[in-house]
């Protein structure tokens, strides 16, 4: 916040939405019971460092650093905030001398401090106890979304115009008929919802805007705390067989966790009908999807999926509505981020809300035939995949199986099915065969032009005409001669 903002609210005084507090040395001992009455009512500024009177006492600038990391290990610690939240801690200088400024949201969630539950009004911090004041509390969380959160400072211009295209682009090939693919980045932003203005008359950009279309930077910016982790415990339990850490755009997050699955998990021999089906697909990109569409960001934890010789588990922070164990059979879905999770659904990440849970109850017996789900809705939400323990021993489909299969598959049905994200990435700029060809050589750089002719069915002549054209949309090179290369994609152009 700038010096004006902070003295316009000195000179303003206390209120149901600010809090001043004496702290020279040590944080005040009320400290979180104010964070908490914030968090579970209208969110606030704290100043450290200003009394009663608004008068700037300030804190001894020997000790601000040391304040700022125990409020962030505080507000990290469940005896002392729970559920946990990340805090906006900075310090100014005012007349020369210094104050902290804690600004504090309000939250998705009902949170105590040392198990006593607080609120805010005109007097200051109130203490809660009777269970109709809780539950009210409790039914006025339940509408409240923080993917909507304003963020007026943000501009258009700091999106990331690729990813804006990535997710038309998305769209286009999932739904055709749904013309907002057709918008400029601008209204298709309003039109999805990533741009409100609030009860209060405010309006900018949401949360979820950064989170979708935000740079790295940005969403560490307004997020410190946001990341997806991805374990392999197979053999190491205690540590890990492999690891991934995912801090990007929730674009690339769901590609890069997918791979990891794909990575890890087999993807037994299925049809349904005629076509061929990636269990492993139908079962798994619904839940990584899942954790992301359904996440609580504000929140400090971690998202995690980890997979164990006889299990796989997708734990994230989350804004409970239901509490405890989940039936598939008796459970009306609820949209907990609507507006990641209508992109979500246009982009073909999900079926439908609630189709997660309905995809593991149907496909789970064929995926592995002993077995077994459990979902936990709590403020971590908890869905555990157990099956034997040869299902996670790793075998690959061949595209070139899949297209002996089937020659007429699409090349967007052939990508799902081995994990490639290849045509997400390059799908309205090519042609079919075209598309075949890259997810050929994805899979094989040393394939002949002969063998690409045999596989879809098409003269050598037609595989040299495509080729030209991939490599003047500089998505291909050759490596070597005709005998003994091999063909590389251009990975930066297959990233645009």
């Amino acid at each position: 916040m700038i010096l004006q903002e902070i003295q316009n609210i000195i000179k303003k005084g206390e209120g149901i939405s600010t809090e001043f507090k004496v702290s020279k040395n040590k944080l005040p001992k009320n400290l979180f019971e104010t964070v908490c009455a914030f968090l579970n009512t209208k969110g606030g500024i704290i100043l450290l460092g200003v009394n009663d009177e608004s008068e700037v006492t300030g804190v001894n600038p020997d000790n601000i650093e040391q304040l700022k990391k125990d409020i962030a290990n505080l507000s990290n610690n469940t005896e002392k905030l729970s559920p946990v939240y990340f805090l906006q801690v900075q310090s100014l200088e005012i007349n020369n001398k210094h104050i902290i400024i804690i600004e504090v949201p309000e939250s998705s969630q009902v949170h105590n401090t040392n198990k006593k539950i607080f609120v805010r009004n005109q007097d200051g911090d109130y203490l809660i106890t009777h269970p109709v004041e809780i539950a009210k509390i409790v039914n006025r969380k339940q509408n409240y979304h923080s993917e909507q959160k304003i963020f007026p400072q943000i501009k258009l211009e700091d999106f990331e115009t690729e990813l804006i295209a990535r997710a038309k682009n998305l769209i286009k090939i999932n739904i055709p008929e749904n013309h907002w693919w057709e918008l400029n980045d601008k209204d298709f932003l309003i039109k999805a919802g990533f741009f409100r203005k609030n009860e209060n008359g405010k309006s900018g950009y949401t949360l979820a805007a950064i989170l979708f279309f935000g740079t790295d930077e940005l969403i560490q910016t307004y997020l410190p705390a946001y990341k997806f982790e991805a374990l392999l415990r197979r053999e190491n339990i205690d540590r890990y067989d492999d690891r991934l850490t995912v801090r990007t755009n929730l674009i690339d997050a769901y590609d890069l966790l997918m791979s990891f699955i794909d990575k890890h998990l087999n993807d037994p021999f299925y049809v349904e009908g005629n076509p061929r089906i990636s269990l492993r697909s139908k079962i798994f990109r619904e839940l990584v999807a899942n954790i992301i569409a359904h996440r609580e960001y504000l929140s400090s934890a971690s998202a995690v999926i980890t997979i164990f010789k006889n299990k796989i588990e997708f734990k994230n922070p989350n804004n409970p509505k239901f509490f405890g164990k989940i039936d598939p059979d008796n459970f009306s879905p609820i949209a907990k981020n609507p507006t990641i999770s209508k992109l979500m659904l246009l982009m073909g990440r999900v079926e439908e809300v609630g189709s997660g849970m309905y995809n593991v109850k149907k496909y789970l017996p064929f995926y592995d035939k002993n077995a077994s789900y459990e979902f936990v809705d709590n403020d971590i939400f908890t869905t555990v995949i157990y099956f034997n323990e040869k299902t996670t021993q790793k075998t690959r489909v061949k595209i070139i199986d899949l297209i002996k299969e089937n020659n007429d598959i699409l090349s967007i049905e052939l990508a799902e099915k081995v994990g490639s994200r290849l045509v997400e990435k390059v799908g309205s700029k090519l042609a079919e065969n075209q598309l075949k060809i890259l997810l050929l050589i994805e899979e094989n750089p040393k394939i002949s032009k002969k063998k690409m002719a045999e596989m879809l069915k098409i003269s050598t002549t037609a595989i040299d005409k495509n080729i030209i054209k991939l490599k003047a949309n500089n998505l291909l090179k050759r490596i070597g001669p005709d005998k003994g290369g091999f063909w590389e994609l251009i990975k930066k152009s297959l990233e645009k």
